[in-house]
């Protein structure tokens, strides 16, 4: 916990040399955070909804509040990696920010019209990848003895990590979830089943607290290394002030504040799709579930600074969770077409990031 207040850094002399372009990419960028809040952080309150522990609005009231206090908990290691190890630094400006932007948007109100539980955090790195990769052709097209050929050299290793964890998230999380499960069994294999379930109805209010943590602590900082790196960008292009070296501390509390405002505004679809469709939970299975996805959250946020899907997470949880009961107990057309929206968030963002920032600069 010292780290935050070790670590505070208020940088309010940067916002007055900031052009009104570059302000409204930060209210754009903020603007993410909070339908991250509203399509995401449904992924807090699934389980302890459809278990019926706590009513849809105190859900939502107990996520937003975890939501916002998770950076007194987690470092910035997550806003980091977004900052510097996804693509070059030197390579996004404001059009590649905004086009970012544009993109995740778009697809997080896409996905959440059709109730899918795709991730915002792929949303936002395929919008960066499309971006990038825009900036760089355009640079291969207009300045070829530079840069061309180069079409994917703007890639750092980085992006490797968060491929990878696109299948060992819900994988770990699957594992996790069941070995909880497995292990809780055999703890309460004497204890009548009106016990247990009682036992696990104030335990999971716990469980649901702590994922709501490992979410804003996670989620909640890629906004951060956008509007960071975009105040990069901003002092690089005008020299009117010193580059942040690291996340300012407005920054970190901005972005909390619209996650947990988001998550206020709710998303009851994709709890609907979470908790209820893919399997029907218990007290005990919920807060194994969310037991099992906070530890990936918390081991991925404090150890690598991996920007991992808590939608992914939790997913993977609640089917290894579901699996142990019965394995047709799992409504696999469901998690299949969930699955199929993970594949294509990537993929899609960034193409939808491509047309946005061709559509910018016909803009001018």
């Amino acid at each position: 916990m010292p780290h935050f207040f070790e670590n505070i850094n208020f940088r309010l002399d940067i916002y007055v040399h900031l052009s009104a372009a570059m302000w409204l990419l930060v209210v754009l960028a903020l603007t993410f955070d909070f339908l991250n809040g509203l399509h995401d952080a449904a992924n807090s309150v699934a389980t302890v909804v459809s278990t019926r522990v706590l009513s849809p609005r105190m859900a939502i009231l107990w996520a937003a509040f975890f939501n916002f206090v998770a950076f007194v908990v987690f470092p910035t290691k997550v806003a980091q990696t977004i900052q510097s190890d996804i693509v070059q630094p030197d390579l996004v400006n404001a059009r590649v920010i905004a086009a970012t932007l544009i993109a995740a948007c778009s697809w997080n109100l896409i996905t959440w019209y059709w109730g899918l539980p795709t991730s915002s955090s792929h949303a936002l790195i395929g919008g960066l990848i499309g971006g990038a990769f825009a900036q760089q052709l355009y640079w291969n097209i207009n300045d070829p003895e530079l840069h061309g050929g180069n079409y994917f050299g703007f890639v750092q290793w980085g992006l490797v990590w968060i491929l990878l964890f696109i299948v060992l998230a819900p994988m770990i999380g699957m594992i996790l979830g069941a070995s909880i499960m497995i292990g809780v069994t055999w703890l309460c294999r004497n204890l009548a089943p009106r016990r247990v379930d009682r036992i696990f109805r104030r335990l999971q209010l716990v469980s649901a607290a702590l994922f709501s943590l490992g979410h804003g602590g996670n989620d909640a900082q890629k906004t951060m290394g956008i509007i960071t790196v975009l105040l990069v960008a901003a002092s690089r292009a005008s020299g009117d002030f010193e580059a942040p070296a690291k996340v300012p501390t407005e920054v970190v509390l901005a972005c909390h504040l619209a996650m947990g405002l988001g998550t206020l505004c709710g998303g009851w679809r994709i709890v609907k799709t979470m908790g209820q469709r893919i399997i029907r939970l218990r007290p005990v299975d919920g807060a194994c579930a969310e037991t099992g996805a906070a530890l990936v959250l918390a081991f991925t946020t404090f150890v690598k600074g991996i920007p991992i899907s808590t939608t992914h997470t939790i997913t993977g949880s609640i089917l290894g969770v579901g699996s142990l009961k019965r394995f047709s107990a799992v409504r696999w057309g469901v998690a299949g077409r969930v699955v199929w929206a993970w594949i294509m968030t990537i993929p899609c963002a960034a193409i939808m990031a491509v047309i946005a920032w061709w559509l910018l600069r016909l803009l001018g």
